[in-house]
C-alpha cells in the first residue's frame, strides 16, 4: 500500500524545519559569540563539531534504524533535540557549544535518514519523489528565516540578554511533531538481517555513485557559504548592524523557500537535468553581476544586499532535485543506507566549507568572497555536467 504524500507532508516538513532552526542557528551564534572575543578560527572548528559527527554516526545509525523502524528513530531523534534545546539557555561555556551541536548533528543524521527513508518508501516515481523532497526541504529555508528574523528582533531589542531562551520554543515544537508523527500510518521496510558495512558499501562502489556524491558535497560546499558565514560578511565588509546582517539573510532563506515551492509545483512539467542546468546557469549569472558590481562600483555597495538573497532562488532546488533522481533508482531496502552516504558528503562539504571561510575571515580576504563562491560554483557546475552525461548515456 502507498500512502497518500499529504498524509504525511506534515510532521516530515515540521521536523525539517526543527533541524533547519538547530543547525542554522550557526550563523547566529558565530555572530554572537565573535562580539566575546571567541576567534573566527575556534568559531569554523565550531562547524565541525555539527558536521563531523553527521558524518561519522550516519553509517552506524542505519542498522538502528532499520530494526526500530524510521518513524521510532526519528522519534527518538526529536525527543533528543528537544531536551538538548532546553538546557542551552541555562549554560554560558564555549565547550557545551561544542558538545550541543555534536549531540544535534548526531540526531540530524538519524532524523534525515528516516524522513528520506518515509519518502522514498512511500513514493516510487522519480518526479512524485522530486516534488515531495522539494516541498519537504522547503520547509528547511522556513527554519532559516525563523531562525535569523526571530532571533535578529531579540538581540536588538532591550531583551538581547535573554536571545538563548527562544530555544525553548524549539523544544516545544518539537513536542508537536512527536505527538503528529505517533498518530499518523507509514509504509515502512521490512527489517533486514544486519550485515557488514563494508559489504553494503560494495554495491555503491560506480562511477555514477561516486559522482552523483562529489555533486551532493559541492553543493552543500557552495550552500555552507551562504547559510552560516553571509550575516557576518553583511556585517564586518558591507558595514551593517547584527540584526540587518540576518534580516538580509532571511531574505535569502525567503527566495530559498520559493525556489523549493516552485519547484515543487512546475518539476513534472521539466526534464530534471534541464532545470537543474537552468538554475546553475543562472547563478553564475547573479554571481558575475555581484563581481561587477563589486570591482566596478563599490566593494562595499548595498545593492549587494539585495542581489545575494536572489541567488537562494536557484540555488535552493539543486539539492533535492539531484537526490530525487538518485533516490528514485535505489531499491527500497537499500535507501537508509544510501542515504547515509548522501548525509556523510553532505556534511563533510558543510564542514570543509566553514573551516575555508574562517580562514577568509581571519585573513581579512572577504574582498574575494564572491569569487571564491563563483569558483565553488563553476567547479559545481562542471561535476554536474560529468554526472549527467554519463547518467543520460545508460
Amino acid at each position: 500500500m502507498i500512502i497518500k504524500p499529504s498524509k504525511i507532508s506534515l510532521p516530515l516538513k515540521l521536523t525539517f524545519l526543527i533541524f533547519s532552526m538547530v543547525l542554522n542557528c550557526m550563523g547566529l551564534v558565530i555572530l554572537q559569540l565573535a562580539e566575546e572575543k571567541i576567534t573566527y578560527g575556534e568559531l569554523g572548528l565550531l562547524e565541525s563539531f555539527k558536521d563531523l559527527p553527521i558524518a561519522f554516526i550516519s553509517l552506524f545509525a542505519v542498522s538502528f534504524i532499520n530494526k526500530t523502524g524510521p518513524k521510532k528513530a526519528l522519534i527518538l531523534a526529536l525527543t533528543i533535540v528537544g531536551f538538548c534545546s532546553c538546557l542551552l539557555p541555562f549554560v554560558k561555556v564555549f565547550w557545551f557549544y561544542k558538545l550541543w551541536f555534536a549531540i544535534i548533528g548526531a540526531c540530524f543524521a538519524i532524523g534525515k535518514i528516516c524522513v528520506f527513508g518515509i519518502i522514498r518508501n512511500n513514493i516510487s516515481d522519480e518526479k512524485s519523489l522530486a516534488k515531495t523532497m522539494n516541498n519537504v526541504e522547503a520547509s528547511f529555508m522556513i527554519g532559516i528565516f525563523v531562525v535569523n528574523t526571530g532571533f535578529g528582533w531579540v538581540i536588538s531589542s532591550q531583551y538581547s540578554e535573554f536571545w538563548k531562551f527562544g530555544f525553548l520554543l524549539i523544544a516545544l515544537l518539537s513536542v508537536l511533531t512527536i505527538f503528529l508523527l505517533s498518530k499518523i500510518e507509514i509504509v515502512e521496510s521490512k527489517p533486514v538481517e544486519s550485515k557488514s558495512i563494508l559489504s553494503e558499501l560494495s554495491g555503491f562502489t560506480t562511477p555514477t555513485v561516486a559522482l552523483f556524491l562529489a555533486v551532493v558535497f559541492f553543493i552543500v560546499f557552495v550552500e555552507q557559504g551562504f547559510n552560516s558565514w553571509l550575516p557576518s560578511f553583511y556585517k564586518n565588509h558591507l558595514k551593517v548592524n547584527s540584526f540587518f546582517a540576518l534580516q538580509a539573510t532571511s531574505f535569502l532563506s525567503i527566495f530559498s523557500y520559493a525556489g523549493r515551492t516552485v519547484t515543487a509545483n512546475i518539476i513534472k512539467r521539466f526534464s530534471l537535468p534541464r532545470y537543474y542546468t537552468t538554475c546553475m546557469a543562472l547563478i553564475i549569472t547573479l554571481l558575475i553581476i555581484i563581481l561587477g558590481v563589486q570591482y566596478f562600483d563599490s566593494e562595499d555597495s548595498r545593492f549587494l544586499l539585495f542581489l545575494f538573497p536572489v541567488i537562494g532562488l536557484f540555488l535552493s532546488p539543486l539539492y533535492p532535485v539531484i537526490n530525487s533522481r538518485m533516490i528514485a533508482q535505489v531499491d527500497k531496502d537499500k535507501i537508509n543506507l544510501f542515504t547515509s552516504l548522501i548525509v556523510i558528503f553532505s556534511s563533510l562539504g558543510s564542514s570543509v566549507s566553514s573551516i575555508i571561510m574562517a580562514v577568509l575571515f581571519e585573513k581579512q580576504l572577504l574582498n574575494y568572497y564572491p569569487l571564491y563562491i563563483l569558483s565553488s560554483v563553476i567547479l559545481l557546475f562542471v561535476i554536474s555536467f560529468i554526472y549527467f552525461t554519463v547518467t543520460n548515456r545508460k
